[in-house]
């Protein structure tokens, strides 16, 4: 799985260069958003709950959550008006990291407010990744994909644009079975999130 997406040919983009490329796409006519999360430990410089919980501001961090909320509200009725389903897959390896606690927090109230995400264990697909871990990629539609880029640090560092059709359409296919395998997002918050500690850690 992934075989044609770990050999396509890709363009570097920067991160503006992604964000423009991306916004162009994506009000273009296209059906679907899926995007496949991956790695277990970023940086969200900018965001004020991600740097309350990097200080080991915890519970500040979780309030801080809330002011995404009419953004998220806003990109969820922007989907539905343009008619794109977007889907969300994220990929936890256990034991659950201090970023991906937090992070699912964030997307419990995207879920909240209509999202469709769910959950991987990273373990019920060990035998995908025997070779190479599943890739860090969103894909719009037919038309093009891009596998996420990050600094040495866990910064967003723009993205690597793939726009070879026989790439795009077996890794949506790939992405499709991972997502039906992945577990209910409520059920597994409720389950492995809900009950962990506050992390401690705190970001240099």
């Amino acid at each position: 799985m992934f075989e044609s997406f770990q050999g396509s040919i890709s363009e570097r983009l920067d991160r503006p260069s992604y964000h423009e490329d991306f916004r162009r796409h994506y009000e273009s006519g296209i059906r679907f958003l899926n995007k496949l999360e991956r790695g277990q430990s970023f940086k969200e410089r900018g965001f004020p709950s991600w740097e309350a919980f990097a200080v080991g501001e915890w519970d500040s961090a979780l309030s801080l959550i809330e002011e995404k909320r009419e953004i998220y509200a806003a990109q969820l009725r922007k989907a539905e008006e343009l008619g794109i389903l977007e889907r969300r897959l994220r990929v936890v390896e256990f034991p659950v990291t201090p970023y991906v606690q937090w992070e699912l927090f964030v997307l419990r109230l995207r879920v909240e407010l209509g999202g469709n995400v769910r959950v991987m264990d990273a373990r019920k697909i060990s035998d995908i990744e025997a070779d190479h871990p599943v890739p860090e990629v969103v894909i719009l539609g037919d038309e093009v994909m891009y596998e996420v880029a990050y600094d040495d640090d866990g910064n967003a560092a723009g993205a690597n644009r793939i726009t070879d059709q026989v790439a795009i359409a077996e890794t949506s296919a790939g992405f499709d079975t991972l997502y039906h395998r992945g577990e209910d997002f409520l059920e597994f918050f409720d389950r492995e999130i809900a009950p962990l500690d506050p992390p401690s850690v705190v970001y240099s």
